[in-house]
């Protein structure tokens, strides 16, 4: 399924919010770029809302913590929202569950702060 994405922010953070199958293809660089913008506009707190995303290869990781690692280099975090079952397992495994704080959706993350 091809990646689509739309992109967010309010007082609290900036969203990204992708649909389909996460896999670093052509849309990598893109969604890195967007998250460059929001580190260039101030932003510390960054949201990839993971719903709508179905499956996530090795690249689509690499991508996320590309992400993180900009974000973190900056003095923000990127944090994670609504990973399906099947996401959740991955992120278990690669053990990026302890490198990410995730949150069950992005109300859930909007209560937390």
């Amino acid at each position: 399924m091809k990646l689509s994405y739309q992109s967010e922010k309010d007082d609290k953070a900036h969203y990204l919010h992708i649909q389909g199958d996460l896999i670093g293809d052509e849309m990598g660089p893109k969604l890195v770029e967007i998250v460059s913008d929001a580190i260039q506009e101030g932003a510390k707190t960054f949201v990839v809302n993971l719903k709508e995303v179905r499956y996530i290869s090795s690249s689509g990781i690499g991508l996320l913590i590309t992400m993180l690692t900009k974000m973190r280099n900056a003095g923000g975090e990127v944090y994670l929202t609504a990973p399906s079952e099947h996401v959740k397992k991955l992120l278990i495994i690669t053990k990026l569950n302890n490198i990410f704080s995730v949150y069950d959706s992005v109300e859930d993350f909007r209560a937390a702060l």
